[in-house]
């Protein structure tokens, strides 16, 4: 090895070749890029009721929800925050968040009134969409317009609610194009993230940062998550945490495939989707997989249609993971790694590519193309070889702008 000086520098990138990523256009165009080919096919499948959504109609619904958007008065760049389980009207609010040229924050609906006041404050949320039953969390809010996607609580005299289905009012102006100047550095998504110490901070993802992890994911001729429109992706992980908006969502829409909205887990209900669904890609997570694995009613229903199981997270051990491919023998099996500021993947099965990879038992996958990673001892600041442990740093434009500063009043 070169002394200090001149010692050379210790990069991994991904067994797949870089691609050319169209990082210029605004997320929501990149994800119903080809609309006119596929606006008939399904999109949305909302699990508790069966209601179907075409592409045609996902897309149209978000377009509206823009103009309402800017009829209550949110201006591009302003923050509207989302508190709904996975639901269709979820969806519909982050992308016409993203035509509007907004930022669209999720909380956590089981968080606490005071933790949903504290991130819709920090944020500087104008409006806020969410569902009667989480009325009491939210009525204490100043300054925030409240949406409710079903029943509209009586209004007081400090606040009119709205009902969802004013937002998405057609008012013979379908045709106007809702989409503003977007800038591919401007921010569409504000998820809230503690990293690994402190306090929760809002990771502001750009539209590039989104479409640059998305491509990483489900584009090229071999992408490292082959999806594909024939499919029916499981959405049971929650679409306010990053890995379901990201690698479940935006990766579906991407790829003009099927997503089913689960708004709770069961395993019973899980099982029971995936046998009438018919369900080919199931993105996990490790306390899913056990479930799953010592679940005694499997043989009563037919889960033969899943290709891919998707696990992240958390790390799944091999053990576990031994169990569940024993249960699902024909299912390609792997983990992804990433982090919310990161945009939010960093490696990736290569299992679970088009033309696949085997890929050691227990492993997190490769770091995905169109990045560098290297592992950095954090004493020296030397990038280190395979097989040392260090701390790990990624470059590519799927990282982060920044966290958001708030004003501390």
């Amino acid at each position: 090895m070169a002394d200090d000086g001149s010692r050379r520098e210790l990069i991994f990138r991904s067994k797949l070749p870089d691609i050319y990523i169209p990082k210029h256009m605004p997320l929501h165009s990149y994800c119903f890029e080809n609309l006119r080919e596929c606006g008939s096919r399904p999109c949305l499948i909302n699990a508790p009721t069966g209601d179907v959504y075409s592409y045609h109609e996902v897309d149209s619904t978000a377009r509206k929800v823009a103009r309402g958007l800017k009829k209550e008065g949110v201006e591009q760049g302003q923050v509207i925050m989302i508190l709904l389980p996975n639901c269709p009207e979820f969806v519909f609010s982050f992308l016409g968040a993203s035509h509007r040229g907004a930022m669209a924050t999720a909380a956590n609906p089981f968080f606490t009134p005071a933790e949903i006041a504290k991130q819709a404050h920090a944020s500087n949320a104008k409006l806020l969409i969410t569902q009667a039953s989480y009325y009491d969390k939210v009525k204490d809010l100043r300054d925030i317009k409240l949406v409710f996607v079903d029943s509209c609580p009586p209004h007081t005299e400090e606040k009119q609610h709205l009902h969802f289905s004013h937002l998405c009012e057609d008012n013979g102006d379908a045709d106007v194009d809702v989409d503003v100047d977007i800038k591919p550095d401007d921010v569409v998504a504000l998820p809230y993230s503690s990293g690994t110490t402190g306090l929760p901070k809002g990771v502001m993802l750009s539209h590039k940062g989104l479409v640059t992890s998305i491509a990483q994911q489900v584009d090229g001729d071999n992408p490292n998550l082959y999806y594909h429109c024939h499919d029916t992706i499981l959405c049971v992980l929650p679409l306010f945490h990053i890995y379901s908006l990201n690698s479940v969502l935006l990766c579906g829409l991407r790829a003009k495939a099927t997503i089913l909205l689960m708004p709770k887990f069961d395993i019973n209900s899980l099982l029971a989707l995936i046998h009438k669904h018919k369900v080919t890609i199931a993105p996990v997570v490790p306390p899913i997989v056990l479930a799953i694995s010592k679940s005694p009613d499997l043989h009563k229903y037919d889960l033969s249609s899943i290709r891919v199981l998707k696990s992240g997270g958390a790390p799944l051990g091999k053990e576990l993971e031994d169990t569940l491919r024993a249960k699902f023998p024909n299912a390609k099996l792997g983990q992804g790694y990433g982090m919310t500021e990161a945009g939010p993947v960093l490696t990736m099965s290569l299992a679970f590519a088009k033309e696949p990879i085997d890929v050691k038992p227990g492993a997190c996958g490769t770091v995905v193309r169109n990045a560098e990673m290297k592992i950095v001892d954090p004493e020296t600041g030397h990038s280190l070889p395979r097989n040392q442990s260090g701390e790990i740093c990624i470059r590519g434009d799927q990282i982060m702008k920044g966290t958001l500063v708030c004003n501390s009043n």
